[in-house]
Protein backbone atom coordinates (compact mmCIF):
# COMPACT_ATOMS: atom_id res chain seq x y z
CA UNK A 1 0.00 0.00 0.00
CA UNK A 2 1.21 3.44 -0.95
CA UNK A 3 0.30 7.41 0.15
CA UNK A 4 -1.92 9.11 -2.68
CA UNK A 5 0.83 11.88 -1.98
CA UNK A 6 3.88 10.91 -4.50
CA UNK A 7 6.89 10.77 -2.91
CA UNK A 8 8.24 14.31 -5.15
CA UNK A 9 5.64 15.84 -3.36
CA UNK A 10 6.31 14.89 -0.17
CA UNK A 11 7.51 17.22 2.52
CA UNK A 12 7.82 16.95 6.39
CA UNK A 13 4.32 17.09 7.73
CA UNK A 14 3.06 20.52 10.03
CA UNK A 15 -0.45 18.96 10.00
CA UNK A 16 -1.35 15.70 10.48
CA UNK A 17 -3.38 13.36 8.87
CA UNK A 18 -6.56 12.30 10.28
CA UNK A 19 -5.99 8.22 10.35
CA UNK A 20 -2.90 6.92 11.75
CA UNK A 21 -0.14 5.16 9.83
CA UNK A 22 -1.09 2.14 10.33
CA UNK A 23 -4.27 2.18 9.24
CA UNK A 24 -5.86 -0.13 6.63
CA UNK A 25 -8.80 0.88 4.31
CA UNK A 26 -11.86 -1.22 4.03
CA UNK A 27 -11.45 -1.80 0.06
CA UNK A 28 -8.68 -0.26 -2.46
CA UNK A 29 -9.08 2.59 -3.87
CA UNK A 30 -6.31 4.58 -6.61
CA UNK A 31 -4.91 7.69 -7.57
CA UNK A 32 -4.11 9.06 -10.93
CA UNK A 33 -0.24 10.04 -11.14
CA UNK A 34 1.05 13.00 -13.20
CA UNK A 35 4.42 13.40 -13.98
CA UNK A 36 7.17 14.66 -12.27
CA UNK A 37 7.87 17.60 -14.10
CA UNK A 38 3.99 18.67 -14.76
CA UNK A 39 3.84 21.61 -12.19
CA UNK A 40 0.27 23.12 -13.11
CA UNK A 41 -2.66 21.86 -14.72
CA UNK A 42 -6.07 23.76 -16.72
CA UNK A 43 -9.18 22.86 -15.78
CA UNK A 44 -11.50 24.61 -18.36
CA UNK A 45 -15.09 24.61 -18.75
CA UNK A 46 -16.83 25.77 -21.53
CA UNK A 47 -20.66 26.07 -21.81
CA UNK A 48 -23.38 26.70 -23.92
CA UNK A 49 -27.03 27.54 -22.95
CA UNK A 50 -29.93 27.24 -25.27
CA UNK A 51 -33.39 26.90 -25.23
CA UNK A 52 -34.33 24.70 -28.28
CA UNK A 53 -32.33 23.08 -31.25
CA UNK A 54 -28.35 22.39 -30.03
CA UNK A 55 -26.50 24.73 -32.15
CA UNK A 56 -24.74 22.73 -33.91
CA UNK A 57 -22.74 25.59 -35.63
CA UNK A 58 -21.15 26.99 -32.26
CA UNK A 59 -20.33 23.08 -31.27
CA UNK A 60 -18.46 22.55 -34.60
CA UNK A 61 -16.54 25.47 -34.42
CA UNK A 62 -15.73 24.79 -30.75
CA UNK A 63 -14.03 21.36 -32.22
CA UNK A 64 -11.87 22.98 -34.12
CA UNK A 65 -10.49 25.16 -31.44
CA UNK A 66 -9.94 22.31 -29.33
CA UNK A 67 -8.16 20.67 -32.20
CA UNK A 68 -6.18 23.47 -32.99
CA UNK A 69 -2.29 23.91 -31.73
CA UNK A 70 -1.71 24.06 -27.92
CA UNK A 71 -5.16 22.29 -27.31
CA UNK A 72 -5.97 20.17 -24.61
CA UNK A 73 -4.51 16.76 -23.90
CA UNK A 74 -7.76 15.75 -23.23
CA UNK A 75 -11.88 17.42 -23.45
CA UNK A 76 -15.27 15.80 -22.78
CA UNK A 77 -18.44 16.77 -22.89
CA UNK A 78 -21.78 16.32 -20.98
CA UNK A 79 -25.19 18.45 -20.70
CA UNK A 80 -28.04 18.96 -17.79
CA UNK A 81 -31.46 20.73 -17.91
CA UNK A 82 -30.55 24.16 -15.65
CA UNK A 83 -33.09 25.16 -13.26
CA UNK A 84 -34.28 28.03 -15.47
CA UNK A 85 -35.15 25.44 -17.88
CA UNK A 86 -32.62 25.96 -20.50
CA UNK A 87 -30.11 23.18 -21.78
CA UNK A 88 -26.20 23.53 -20.67
CA UNK A 89 -24.00 22.10 -23.33
CA UNK A 90 -20.46 21.50 -21.42
CA UNK A 91 -17.13 20.79 -22.81
CA UNK A 92 -14.54 20.60 -19.97
CA UNK A 93 -11.00 20.37 -21.55
CA UNK A 94 -7.45 19.59 -19.56
CA UNK A 95 -3.83 20.60 -20.18
CA UNK A 96 -0.83 19.84 -18.17
CA UNK A 97 0.98 22.85 -19.59
CA UNK A 98 -1.01 26.30 -18.49
CA UNK A 99 1.63 27.69 -21.17
CA UNK A 100 -0.48 25.90 -23.77
CA UNK A 101 -3.66 26.89 -22.69
CA UNK A 102 -2.98 30.51 -22.32
CA UNK A 103 -1.62 30.74 -26.05
CA UNK A 104 -4.84 28.60 -26.99
CA UNK A 105 -7.38 30.76 -25.03
CA UNK A 106 -5.43 33.76 -26.38
CA UNK A 107 -6.16 32.84 -29.99
CA UNK A 108 -9.68 31.50 -29.96
CA UNK A 109 -11.17 33.73 -26.62
CA UNK A 110 -12.62 35.88 -29.43
CA UNK A 111 -14.42 33.10 -31.45
CA UNK A 112 -15.75 31.56 -28.22
CA UNK A 113 -16.76 34.95 -25.70
CA UNK A 114 -16.33 37.93 -28.28
CA UNK A 115 -19.17 40.26 -28.51
CA UNK A 116 -20.16 39.36 -32.00
CA UNK A 117 -20.96 36.11 -30.30
CA UNK A 118 -24.43 37.44 -28.48
CA UNK A 119 -25.87 37.62 -31.96
CA UNK A 120 -26.47 33.94 -31.77
CA UNK A 121 -28.52 34.50 -29.30
CA UNK A 122 -27.80 31.93 -26.44
CA UNK A 123 -25.16 32.00 -23.37
CA UNK A 124 -21.66 31.12 -23.55
CA UNK A 125 -19.33 30.81 -20.07
CA UNK A 126 -15.81 29.59 -19.47
CA UNK A 127 -14.74 28.60 -16.20
CA UNK A 128 -11.12 27.88 -15.32
CA UNK A 129 -9.34 26.88 -12.48
CA UNK A 130 -5.69 25.99 -12.69
CA UNK A 131 -4.37 24.08 -9.54
CA UNK A 132 -0.43 23.37 -9.11
CA UNK A 133 -0.03 19.78 -8.48
CA UNK A 134 -0.27 19.98 -4.96
CA UNK A 135 -3.71 21.53 -4.47
CA UNK A 136 -5.48 18.58 -6.00
CA UNK A 137 -6.44 15.27 -5.30
CA UNK A 138 -7.93 12.40 -7.15
CA UNK A 139 -10.14 8.82 -6.28
CA UNK A 140 -11.07 6.30 -8.54
CA UNK A 141 -12.51 2.72 -7.47
CA UNK A 142 -11.29 0.89 -10.91
CA UNK A 143 -8.17 2.11 -12.60
CA UNK A 144 -8.43 1.24 -15.76
CA UNK A 145 -10.30 3.68 -17.44
CA UNK A 146 -9.64 7.00 -16.86
CA UNK A 147 -12.08 9.81 -16.41
CA UNK A 148 -11.27 14.07 -16.06
CA UNK A 149 -7.68 14.64 -14.60
CA UNK A 150 -6.36 10.97 -14.96
CA UNK A 151 -7.18 11.19 -18.61
CA UNK A 152 -3.61 13.67 -19.20
CA UNK A 153 -2.08 11.94 -16.52
CA UNK A 154 1.16 9.16 -16.28
CA UNK A 155 -0.75 6.22 -15.08
CA UNK A 156 -1.82 5.00 -11.49
CA UNK A 157 -1.26 4.36 -7.78
CA UNK A 158 -0.88 0.89 -6.31
CA UNK A 159 -3.75 1.00 -3.64
CA UNK A 160 -3.80 4.06 -1.18
CA UNK A 161 -4.26 4.57 1.96
CA UNK A 162 -5.91 8.04 2.37
CA UNK A 163 -9.58 6.57 1.76
CA UNK A 164 -12.92 5.45 3.19
CA UNK A 165 -12.60 7.88 6.40
CA UNK A 166 -13.83 11.12 6.32
CA UNK A 167 -10.96 13.64 6.18
CA UNK A 168 -9.41 11.47 3.32
CA UNK A 169 -10.07 13.97 0.27
CA UNK A 170 -7.88 16.58 2.62
CA UNK A 171 -5.12 14.19 3.04
CA UNK A 172 -4.77 13.22 -0.04
CA UNK A 173 -4.61 17.17 -1.91
CA UNK A 174 -0.16 17.30 -1.29
CA UNK A 175 -0.61 20.96 0.06
CA UNK A 176 -2.32 19.31 3.02
CA UNK A 177 1.15 18.30 4.70
CA UNK A 178 1.47 21.84 5.39
CA UNK A 179 -1.66 24.54 5.05
CA UNK A 180 -5.13 24.41 6.44
CA UNK A 181 -6.06 25.72 2.97
CA UNK A 182 -8.90 27.88 3.82
CA UNK A 183 -11.58 30.13 1.78
CA UNK A 184 -10.91 33.55 2.33
CA UNK A 185 -12.31 37.09 0.93
CA UNK A 186 -15.43 37.88 -1.07
CA UNK A 187 -16.16 37.30 -4.35
CA UNK A 188 -15.59 40.31 -6.92
CA UNK A 189 -17.97 40.57 -9.76
CA UNK A 190 -17.63 43.21 -12.91
CA UNK A 191 -20.44 43.61 -15.49
CA UNK A 192 -20.48 44.86 -18.58
CA UNK A 193 -23.98 44.74 -20.05
CA UNK A 194 -24.28 40.91 -21.08
CA UNK A 195 -20.69 40.41 -20.07
CA UNK A 196 -19.74 38.95 -16.50
CA UNK A 197 -16.89 38.33 -15.53
CA UNK A 198 -16.72 36.94 -11.87
CA UNK A 199 -13.21 36.84 -9.48
CA UNK A 200 -13.73 34.53 -6.62
CA UNK A 201 -11.41 34.41 -3.84
CA UNK A 202 -8.30 32.42 -2.09
CA UNK A 203 -8.83 28.84 -1.12
CA UNK A 204 -11.79 28.27 -3.89
CA UNK A 205 -12.69 24.88 -4.44
CA UNK A 206 -13.73 22.24 -7.17
CA UNK A 207 -15.10 19.37 -7.14
CA UNK A 208 -16.14 16.68 -10.45
CA UNK A 209 -17.64 13.49 -8.65
CA UNK A 210 -18.76 11.42 -11.79
CA UNK A 211 -20.25 7.85 -12.30
CA UNK A 212 -20.19 4.85 -14.84
CA UNK A 213 -22.95 1.90 -14.65
CA UNK A 214 -21.87 1.25 -18.53
CA UNK A 215 -21.38 -2.24 -17.65
CA UNK A 216 -23.77 -2.38 -14.91
CA UNK A 217 -26.25 -5.54 -15.94
CA UNK A 218 -28.93 -6.58 -14.35
CA UNK A 219 -29.70 -6.67 -10.38
CA UNK A 220 -26.87 -4.52 -10.33
CA UNK A 221 -27.75 -1.64 -12.61
CA UNK A 222 -31.64 -1.74 -11.78
CA UNK A 223 -29.80 -1.09 -7.37
CA UNK A 224 -27.76 1.79 -8.93
CA UNK A 225 -30.76 3.12 -11.19
CA UNK A 226 -33.44 3.23 -8.95
CA UNK A 227 -32.48 3.41 -5.30
CA UNK A 228 -28.63 5.19 -5.75
CA UNK A 229 -28.98 7.29 -8.51
CA UNK A 230 -32.36 8.96 -7.34
CA UNK A 231 -30.82 10.04 -3.73
CA UNK A 232 -27.30 10.80 -5.55
CA UNK A 233 -30.20 13.06 -7.54
CA UNK A 234 -31.58 14.58 -4.79
CA UNK A 235 -28.92 15.51 -3.51
CA UNK A 236 -27.32 17.19 -6.69
CA UNK A 237 -30.82 19.52 -7.06
CA UNK A 238 -30.71 19.95 -3.11
CA UNK A 239 -27.04 21.68 -3.88
CA UNK A 240 -27.79 23.54 -7.43
CA UNK A 241 -31.11 25.50 -5.75
CA UNK A 242 -30.27 25.80 -1.98
CA UNK A 243 -26.25 25.37 -1.94
CA UNK A 244 -25.49 28.56 -1.82
CA UNK A 245 -26.49 28.90 1.82
CA UNK A 246 -23.87 26.01 3.22
CA UNK A 247 -21.13 27.07 1.29
CA UNK A 248 -21.71 26.02 -2.39
CA UNK A 249 -21.74 28.71 -5.16
CA UNK A 250 -23.01 26.06 -7.99
CA UNK A 251 -24.18 22.94 -9.02
CA UNK A 252 -24.45 20.97 -12.29
CA UNK A 253 -25.38 17.18 -12.50
CA UNK A 254 -24.40 16.37 -15.97
CA UNK A 255 -24.82 13.68 -18.05
CA UNK A 256 -22.13 12.72 -20.26
CA UNK A 257 -22.08 12.47 -24.18
CA UNK A 258 -21.08 10.01 -26.62
CA UNK A 259 -21.30 11.06 -30.02
CA UNK A 260 -24.07 13.82 -29.15
CA UNK A 261 -26.30 11.04 -27.24
CA UNK A 262 -26.45 10.76 -23.06
CA UNK A 263 -24.31 7.81 -22.67
CA UNK A 264 -24.57 5.69 -19.13
CA UNK A 265 -22.23 8.23 -17.19
CA UNK A 266 -22.78 11.25 -15.11
CA UNK A 267 -21.39 13.51 -12.73
CA UNK A 268 -21.65 16.45 -10.49
CA UNK A 269 -19.73 19.39 -10.40
CA UNK A 270 -19.94 22.25 -8.14
CA UNK A 271 -17.98 25.44 -7.26
CA UNK A 272 -17.60 25.72 -2.88
CA UNK A 273 -16.53 28.64 -0.67
CA UNK A 274 -13.76 26.60 0.41
CA UNK A 275 -12.45 23.17 0.79
CA UNK A 276 -14.22 23.55 4.24
CA UNK A 277 -17.62 24.38 3.52
CA UNK A 278 -17.44 21.20 1.20
CA UNK A 279 -16.01 18.94 4.08
CA UNK A 280 -19.11 20.14 6.37
CA UNK A 281 -21.72 19.46 3.39
CA UNK A 282 -19.81 15.65 2.68
CA UNK A 283 -19.42 14.35 6.20
CA UNK A 284 -22.90 15.63 8.08
CA UNK A 285 -25.62 17.36 5.63
CA UNK A 286 -28.71 14.72 5.28
CA UNK A 287 -28.48 15.10 1.82
CA UNK A 288 -24.63 13.39 0.96
CA UNK A 289 -24.99 11.06 3.82
CA UNK A 290 -28.32 9.92 2.36
CA UNK A 291 -25.75 9.10 -0.83
CA UNK A 292 -23.56 8.02 1.21
CA UNK A 293 -25.88 5.50 3.16
CA UNK A 294 -27.32 3.84 -0.62
CA UNK A 295 -23.80 3.93 -2.03
CA UNK A 296 -22.82 1.88 1.10
CA UNK A 297 -26.37 -0.78 1.02
CA UNK A 298 -25.46 -1.03 -3.33
CA UNK A 299 -21.73 -1.74 -2.18
CA UNK A 300 -22.77 -4.06 0.67
CA UNK A 301 -25.40 -6.00 -1.38
CA UNK A 302 -23.12 -6.51 -4.43
CA UNK A 303 -19.86 -7.01 -3.43
CA UNK A 304 -17.32 -8.04 -5.30
CA UNK A 305 -19.79 -8.15 -8.71
CA UNK A 306 -20.54 -4.50 -8.56
CA UNK A 307 -19.17 -3.01 -11.74
CA UNK A 308 -19.86 0.48 -10.99
CA UNK A 309 -17.46 2.89 -11.33
CA UNK A 310 -16.84 5.94 -9.36
CA UNK A 311 -14.21 8.99 -9.49
CA UNK A 312 -13.65 12.33 -8.56
CA UNK A 313 -11.22 14.89 -8.60
CA UNK A 314 -11.10 17.59 -5.98
CA UNK A 315 -9.06 20.94 -6.45
CA UNK A 316 -8.16 24.31 -4.63
CA UNK A 317 -6.79 27.57 -6.18
CA UNK A 318 -5.72 31.04 -5.49
CA UNK A 319 -7.11 33.87 -7.05
CA UNK A 320 -5.06 34.14 -9.53
CA UNK A 321 -5.44 30.58 -10.64
CA UNK A 322 -9.50 31.02 -11.39
CA UNK A 323 -10.86 33.19 -14.13
CA UNK A 324 -14.63 32.93 -14.64
CA UNK A 325 -16.79 34.85 -17.97
CA UNK A 326 -20.07 34.82 -18.77
CA UNK A 327 -22.04 36.58 -22.08
CA UNK A 328 -25.81 36.71 -22.45
CA UNK A 329 -26.34 34.03 -19.81
CA UNK A 330 -29.35 34.41 -17.12
CA UNK A 331 -28.60 34.66 -13.79
CA UNK A 332 -28.62 31.47 -12.85
CA UNK A 333 -25.70 30.31 -14.26
CA UNK A 334 -22.55 29.45 -12.54
CA UNK A 335 -20.74 32.14 -10.38
CA UNK A 336 -23.48 34.60 -11.57
CA UNK A 337 -25.88 36.04 -9.19
CA UNK A 338 -23.12 36.37 -5.95
CA UNK A 339 -23.22 40.07 -5.57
Amino acid sequence: MESAIPGHLTVERTRHRRVPDDYVPAYPAFVSRSRPEVRQVVMAYLGLQFQGDVPTTALAELDAALAAPDGPGHHDRASQTDPAGHTDIVTIAYWDRPDAFDRWFKAHREGWLGDDRLADGFGRWIEVIRPTVDEFETLYNVPDRPEGIAAIADGWSGEIQEHAYWGGMRDRIPLSQTDAMPGGGAPEVERDGARVRVRPHHGLCLIRSGQDWQDTVGEDRELYLSAVEPVLRAGMDFLRDEGRAIGCYANRYLRVQSDGEPSDRSFGMSWWRSLDALERWSESHPTHVAIFGEAMKYLMKMGPSAKLRLYHEVSVAGPDEQYFEYLGCHERTGLLGLD
